[in-house]
């Protein structure tokens, strides 16, 4: 069994940093990672969005919540423009409007606010009790290390996150339950620097690997469900707290409502020590023949 990448976050980071352009104020160019099927993953882009954005902010300002729209599917061989808009610059909040583009049309616009730190009230909801630990959870290169295929390959040696179902992955069928509720973990397989901004923005990144996901538990499907077709429409997350991307982290999720082709999924992400630092919605296209 080959062992996975020793580093493939160092790949992330690279790509991620996003080059302002010396023509055009604003303005920042991207790569992106290769992915099966080759389009853009949508957490890069949200990633590479939220990136730009924070490069034009007054020092001091992390995000607090970002809405999204993928409009248009990415092509991996081709740059990403990313054109940022300043819409606002308040005494506590600062706000930043960003088009990722590919061939003159958008492929995601955003909107991102950033603000101070700032006291106040102060309260979270609880991590769920008797989780396991991640330690005693099968990871993707467990399930799937074996297995000599492609998409198999990507996930087990070149994703940047190590991922961890607590009851069971869709990876290679439909899962033990038949609710939308999943716990999952997930950790950076990698370091990561110390920047808050760049903590927040990979977050962003790997949620959208999952996020879909309960959609599929509770239809009693999986990713290998033959004729699926599965795309992410929108995004909608909010920081609550400071958060590390290479410590272990914990994805409450749910789906309240599938119809019309559409499914919504939720999470709430949880340290281990079970501070809430995220909440997280995204509805997606999700498709199965009849």
């Amino acid at each position: 069994m080959t062992s996975p990448t020793p580093d493939p976050m160092a790949h992330v980071l690279g790509v991620l940093d996003v080059a302002a352009d010396p023509d055009r104020p604003d303005a920042f160019t991207g790569a992106s990672l290769p992915q099966p099927g080759g389009r853009v993953f949508g957490g890069q882009v949200l990633a590479q969005s939220l990136l730009a954005a924070g490069r034009t902010v007054p020092d001091g300002r992390l995000p607090h919540s970002v809405h999204g729209y993928f409009l248009r599917a990415g092509a991996v061989a081709e740059p990403i423009e990313f054109a940022v808009e300043r819409l606002r610059d308040g005494r506590s909040f600062t706000a930043r409007r960003t088009h990722a583009i590919q061939g003159g049309a958008p492929i995601l616009s955003m909107i991102t606010s950033f603000q101070e730190h700032q006291d106040g009230i102060d309260y979270q909801d609880e991590m769920p009790a008797d989780v396991p630990a991640p330690e005693d959870v099968p990871s993707a290169f467990d399930e799937m290390g074996h297995l000599d295929h492609p998409v198999a390959k990507f996930w087990t040696q070149e994703a940047a996150f190590d991922v961890r179902h607590a009851h069971g992955s869709l990876y290679l069928g439909p899962g033990p339950r038949d609710h939308g509720r999943q716990l999952v973990w997930f950790r950076a397989r990698g370091a990561v620097p110390d920047d808050q901004l760049l903590h927040r923005a990979l977050l962003a990144y790997a949620c959208d690997q999952v996020m879909l996901e309960p959609i599929l538990r509770r239809a009693g499907q999986s990713w290998v469900t033959p004729g699926l077709s599965i795309a992410s429409l929108d995004h909608a997350m909010w920081w609550h707290r400071d958060v590390r991307v290479d410590d272990w982290l914990l994805y409450v999720q749910s789906t309240p409502s599938a119809q019309g082709g559409r499914g919504l999924g939720a999470a709430r992400v949880f340290t281990r020590q079970g501070v809430l630092v995220a909440s997280i919605a995204q509805e997606g296209m999700v498709r199965v023949p009849d």
